[in-house]
């Protein structure tokens, strides 16, 4: 079966509530905001982005099941499309200029397409399985750089819990002592898309939720790189741990992470 319409469709999404986002972001101030969690703030603009995802989505594919960062699941068939309206939220709600949508399509729980779409750079960052990456119309590969001398290497502190920062300071340490530098921007959907588009040489994060790298993922898997957990397996979306890199670069970082690695982060 074909996957472009339905990565069509993805893209009509992202596209339609990127603008959304992007006409709130004029009046910032007067948005309403909840706390979820520590950490953790929803904006009415996320669940208006998110319903218009849905909706476009629900419209072409009624039967498909959906996974959402704010309406959480939505029962349907074998296909299911993982959504984050907005990541990024914390960014946004500051004007700090770095925010995303994602949206990804599982069939069977295999990654089939996946979109990362910045509204504020009009940059669509898009994969099909086994129909590599793009951005825009230009194909995406990561990069070669074969040491962390030079590297330029993307993270997220684990914000919502204390219980893994001493672990996340060793792998900080560890990463940054050779390192040309570490940035962590605060929207991991727009880091994994950097990674497979060469621009973040490698990127590693305790505790990211589907929705935020589904369509990362695929998007670096697809431009030629490894993703693995902090256990050298393919449990990133059970765990929530990701190393994310070229293959030479994914051996290094892996190498420098393991040691800090405790039992509750396996």
């Amino acid at each position: 079966m074909s996957m472009q319409p339905m990565l069509n469709i993805a893209i009509r999404a992202a596209r339609s509530a990127g603008d959304l986002i992007l006409r709130k972001s004029d009046n910032v101030g007067h948005l309403q905001v909840d706390q979820k969690g520590k950490n953790d703030y929803a904006s009415e603009v996320d669940r208006m982005a998110e319903r218009e995802i849905i909706n476009i989505i629900k419209s072409a594919y009624p039967d498909h099941a959906i996974l959402a960062e704010e309406s959480g699941q939505h029962k349907g068939n074998d296909y299911v499309w993982v959504i984050d309206p907005l990541d990024g939220t914390t960014n946004f709600l500051h004007g700090f200029p770095q925010y995303a949508v994602s949206i990804a399509l599982k069939c069977k729980g295999k990654l089939e397409v996946g979109v990362v779409y910045d509204p504020l750079r009009d940059e669509l960052f898009t994969a099909k399985r086994g129909g590599g990456a793009m951005l825009n119309n230009r194909r995406l590969r990561v990069t070669n750089q074969s040491s962390l001398k030079g590297a330029l290497i993307g993270t997220g502190f684990p914000f919502k819990t204390d219980q893994h920062l001493d672990a996340y300071v060793g792998m900080f340490r560890a990463i940054t002592t050779d390192s040309a530098g570490i940035r962590r921007a605060g929207a991991a959907a727009l880091d994994l898309a950097y990674v497979a588009a060469g621009r973040l040489d490698g990127f590693w994060e305790i505790g990211i939720m589907e929705w935020d790298m589904a369509a990362g993922i695929l998007l670096i898997k697809e431009a030629g790189g490894v993703v693995t957990d902090f256990s050298f397996n393919d449990n990133y979306m059970e765990t929530g741990n990701v190393i994310a890199a070229s293959p030479k670069m994914h051996q290094i970082m892996y190498q420098l992470i393991a040691p800090h690695v405790t039992d509750s982060l396996k």
